[in-house]
């Protein structure tokens, strides 16, 4: 089972979950690239990482795995699921549609450019603490749960010194890349069990996103986490789990 990470998150984000679903499969947790420990790179976009994850695969000598992919995790293994369905035995989206969400007024857009603005624009002279750090990037960022999260990016040197761990620059230059989709013309992807994820409270999968998911995934089922927004893993953890060991063990 190789679990891949959404967009500002890292391997991390997954451990206690990874930890869970390790007592019936092995389980591994990726940061991918410009992310956690993974090295940065000036590109960031759905062909070069799907590509990542087939090397990650090679070099670890697996042939075929479980993939677990959440928001942008979830577009990678799309991606990869249109080039390499051998690759893979059970394929689980969580909370992101196919679809591209480009659109200049696609609120998952719109509240993307808000984030890497003010993590972009963030000066960390002079800065002590990580309260320092999300108090300033709460003029920007209201969510308190949101800004937890991305803090979860933060690094410290030895002079104490802050920054972020992410590839912010690159972030930031191949956002309109990460927003990418499939093209709604792909040919059907199928030989494979698919589960898509959708949060309750979430706007990422729209009904309409249905016709989209059942046109290039015709066999998949769609649930909704209930009481879960986009961060699903993290609000209903166990829920998660279990909707995933029912879905691969049934």
């Amino acid at each position: 089972m190789i679990i891949l990470h959404g967009l500002y998150g890292s391997s991390d984000n997954w451990v206690s979950i990874g930890r869970k679903l390790a007592g019936n499969f092995e389980v591994y947790l990726i940061d991918q690239r410009n992310h956690g420990r993974s090295p940065h790179s000036v590109e960031h976009n759905y062909q070069i990482l799907k590509e990542d994850l087939l090397e990650f695969m090679n070099k670890q000598s697996i042939e075929k795995a479980i993939i677990i992919g959440h928001s942008m995790g979830g577009k990678v293994a799309m991606f990869f699921a249109a080039d390499y369905p051998e690759k893979i035995s059970h394929l689980i989206v969580a909370d992101i549609s196919p679809r591209s969400y480009k659109t200049t007024n696609s609120n998952q857009l719109l509240a993307h450019n808000t984030i890497i603005k003010a993590m972009y624009n963030m000066d960390f002279y002079g800065i002590t603490s990580r309260e320092d750090i999300d108090e300033i990037l709460a003029k920007s960022i209201p969510e308190s749960r949101i800004r937890q999260f991305l803090l979860k990016n933060i690094k410290r040197s030895k002079e104490n010194e802050y920054s972020w761990s992410l590839n912010i620059k690159t972030i930031k230059t191949e956002l309109i890349n990460i927003m990418d989709g499939l093209n709604e013309s792909q040919q059907e992807i199928t030989g494979f069990p698919i589960l898509f994820l959708k949060g309750e409270n979430s706007d990422y999968i729209l009904n309409e996103d249905e016709k989209v998911i059942q046109k290039i995934f015709p066999y998949a089922d769609l649930e909704t986490m209930p009481n879960a927004g986009h961060w699903m893993h993290a609000e209903q953890p166990e829920l998660f789990i279990k909707k995933i060991t029912n879905f691969i063990l049934q």
